[in-house]
């Protein structure tokens, strides 16, 4: 039986796909190879939000490619749908499938079944394959097929992407954090895919398409599974998560989906990953603080704190909008934690806006930060404006808010020495320490050995700069 293995690159949803696909090969007959250089077919489900992503995963096709020559290796994924052609001249690769035909991928690495077709249909037509027309295949593909506008049946590798906005199908399986079965804790659910936002420095777009949900009916089925395994916290996920169902009709609301899992799940908590500030309402952040079994946890992503910048982004709120629901989430959720994705070195942002923008990050009650230093993305509108910060100049900036999120961490933390939070166990621990995760967000070292996916309450005994240190209470009843 041959065997596969899928390595994939970047976010939450990313990684869905790719849990999805494993599924997906599994069922066409293959066997999960437990490396790379064991698998006859590699999947590599690629990233592409920044020159390093690409970067990374040309770097790992190379390196598949010289330590297992024999391995048929598959690229995928959203540097697939945008630089398929780029993809295809490395060495090893034998296929490149974008995102738009996504949904093939299994069939197409176990049988070759639609190469085939598309060969023949060439030879009959005397094309060499090159810009097939819908009219021309769509008979003989299932009902979610997508017109193609790139097809090279040619060496060195067979390429397929089509227009990623004429797709409609959302593909995802739960993503588990462990390395092993015994350790698989906090399973990722991706519900949404696609973005219709159009942010002058984002490609995802143009790789992922329009907003699509999944539907409540099959989220519902999901987590249902998950619980029936045994998992106890679930954690939604989307490329614009706070938009689902929002392409729905009648359209529905992200609230609606997540007061759904509550009544028609038994799962004991539920994470909510990043939403835009723009889909935290006054609804959504009452059921947050009002329900014990949602996370007291807040991931808003923020860009800038520059209105100046945000307006060059594209962002849909300004700054005042911004620090008004950030404050309401606090004020709802005192102990909650609050974290921001913030990009440094946009074009334009000139010293003191990027002063301006770290008053604001330092005034509000955020936990954390995710920082990340602008990388320009061919295709997009920044790519193409003046006033390029020098990368110098924005990895100085990186430091400094990276340093300003260490201190507002530490300071949060602080404020639970000595007090009981109510944690998860991420994997089996060692004799004498176990790692765990609490509500609120805070990575700590439980004294003792505990099994991984336990939920406890636990006494908050050391902070310092580098940790903290709990000790286990009880184990903490379901509460329905």
């Amino acid at each position: 039986m041959p065997g596969f293995f899928v390595q994939s690159f970047g976010c939450r949803a990313t990684q869905a796909d790719g849990a999805a696909l494993e599924r997906q090969l599994a069922t066409q007959g293959l066997a999960q190879a437990g490396c790379a250089q064991e698998a006859d077919v590699v999947v590599l489900n690629t990233c592409t939000v920044t020159a390093a992503a690409d970067q990374d995963a040309r770097a790992s096709i190379r390196r598949i490619h010289r330590e297992n020559p024999s391995a048929k290796i598959m690229v995928t994924g959203c540097y697939a749908q945008r630089a398929p052609q780029e993809i295809a001249a490395l060495p090893g690769v034998t296929w490149v499938v974008g995102n738009s035909h996504k949904h093939r991928v299994a069939e197409i690495a176990a049988t070759g079944k639609w190469e085939a077709e598309l060969v023949a249909q060439a030879a009959e037509s005397g094309s060499n394959a090159q810009g097939f027309g819908s009219h021309e295949i769509h008979e003989s593909q299932p009902q979610n097929f997508v017109p193609l506008e790139a097809v090279s049946l040619s060496a060195p590798a067979f390429t397929l992407v089509g227009d990623i906005f004429a797709h409609a199908e959302l593909i995802a399986a739960p993503v588990f954090a462990g390395e092993t079965i015994a350790e698989k804790t906090r399973p990722n659910l991706k519900v949404q895919d696609g973005c219709d936002n159009r942010c002058s420095f984002c490609i995802i777009p143009s790789v992922r398409g329009q907003s699509r949900s999944m539907k409540l009916d099959r989220v519902i089925e999901e987590a249902n599974a998950l619980v029936a395994a045994g998992y106890r916290e679930i954690v939604l996920s989307g490329i614009n998560l706070g938009r689902w169902g929002r392409d729905f009709q009648p359209q529905e609301k992200f609230e609606q989906l997540v007061l759904a899992l509550l009544e028609h799940t038994d799962i004991h908590k539920i994470r909510i990953s990043s939403v835009e500030p723009m889909d935290w309402s006054d609804d959504l952040i009452s059921l947050v603080a009002g329900s014990p079994r949602i996370a007291k946890h807040a991931h808003v992503p923020l860009q800038s704190g520059s209105d100046r910048i945000l307006r060059r982004m594209h962002r849909k709120y300004r700054p005042w909008h911004y620090a008004e629901k950030i404050r309401k989430i606090h004020e709802a959720m005192p102990e909650a934690a609050i974290g921001a994705d913030v990009m440094v070195g946009f074009p334009g942002e000139a010293d003191e806006l990027f002063e301006e923008s770290r008053s604001f990050i330092e005034c509000l009650p955020f936990t954390y930060l995710h920082v990340f230093t602008y990388s320009s993305r061919p295709g997009t509108p920044s790519a193409a404006m003046p006033d390029q910060v020098p990368v110098p100049v924005a990895r100085e900036r990186n430091r400094v808010l990276r340093e300003l999120a260490a201190e507002k961490n530490l300071e949060f933390r602080r404020k639970f020495l000595g007090k009981t939070l109510e944690v998860i166990t991420l994997q089996q621990g060692d004799n004498d320490w176990t790692e765990a995760l609490s509500d609120n967000y805070l990575k700590l070292r439980l004294a003792g050995r505990h099994d991984a996916n336990q939920i406890l309450s636990a006494e908050i005994s050391e902070v310092s700069n580098e940790e903290l240190v709990a000790v286990a209470k009880e184990e903490v009843a379901l509460s329905i």
